[in-house]
């Protein structure tokens, strides 16, 4: 399984019993984390470093852009493990409205195999929506990215001046411009909705935006998306005669098959069942909203 969005890359590997090459990338920092954890001895070589670990589940590598060579010996077969590669372009100051200089990320350090809990549920995330495509899953993967980004510059710079790295800001979302991106987000809720776009309507940065989003509304931004998207959904399928096919593209599935297991996982019925039986039911005034009782689609 792999998948490219604009924040990262992200595939789930197999690899088997063997010694491979450990390369870096020029430009990505890639981060490798063990999903299933099966008990495998892992050992890195590079020039000066051997770095043994026997891996169980939520074990993080890390490698900085621009790694020198080396190899890794897997001692037995590891079934899942996830590879995310973050472009530089995540580190920008810009990006993440951090107070850095942009010299000191170039000390993002190699360290040897460790345990993030944060890391971990971030990448869990991402794995759950390789498997499973949602329909805010490319907001929601927007906002990992950022926040893997930051979680790296916060905890795995190895530099004096790593000091000059500054608490992030607490901007917020006053009234005037909260309203104007939900405006957007209602606008657009059929198009390509994506943070930045939401972040720049706002005048904030993509990190700064997701926060404040979730401090003013009570939701993060991919969870509200999912949300209006389910409610647009069914008013697709209750008003009109769109083929499923062309309700999915536009609700920022990649297939009809997507859309109709999200659908259903949401509502418990397949979008045709729902056109046929309670698309008519919600018509009638004297039925209470059961829209309200059923979970959102995450």
């Amino acid at each position: 399984m792999n998948r490219c969005w604009s924040g990262l890359s992200a595939e789930v590997r197999t690899h088997g019993k063997s010694v491979i090459p450990w390369q870096g990338s020029q430009s990505d920092t890639e981060i490798c984390i063990d999903i299933r954890g099966n008990g495998s001895l892992i050992t890195r070589r590079a020039s000066g470093i051997v770095d043994k670990k026997v891996t169980r589940p939520g074990t993080v590598w890390l490698t900085p852009a621009g790694w020198r060579d080396g190899s890794v010996d897997i001692a037995n077969d590891l079934p899942e493990i996830m590879h995310i590669h973050l472009p530089s372009s995540q580190f920008s100051p810009s990006k993440l409205g951090i107070d850095v200089d942009e010299s000191v990320l170039g000390f993002l350090r190699y360290q040897s195999a460790f345990e993030d809990p944060l890391l971990g549920e971030m990448a869990r995330a991402i794995a759950s929506e390789l498997q499973a495509e949602t329909s805010a899953g490319t907001l929601l993967v927007e906002s990992l990215a950022s926040s893997m980004a930051a979680r790296l510059i916060q905890k795995h710079i190895c530099t004096p001046t790593a000091s000059s790295v500054t608490r992030l800001a607490r901007e917020g979302l006053d009234r005037r411009r909260l309203f104007r991106v939900l405006d957007y987000i209602e606008a657009n809720l059929e198009g390509d909705l994506t943070l930045d776009r939401m972040a720049s309507t706002a005048a904030l940065s993509r990190y700064h935006f997701a926060r404040a989003f979730k401090q003013a509304v009570g939701q993060s931004p991919h969870r509200y998306v999912s949300t209006k998207r389910l409610e647009r959904a069914k008013l697709l399928l209750i008003e009109g005669d769109l083929p499923l096919v062309e309700i999915a593209l536009a609700l920022g599935f990649s297939n009809q098959a997507n859309f109709s297991r999200a659908f259903r996982q949401a509502t418990g019925l397949a979008p045709g069942q729902y056109r046929r039986g309670l698309g008519s039911w919600e018509r009638d005034p004297s039925v209470d909203d059961i829209s309200r009782a059923l979970p959102i689609l995450a």
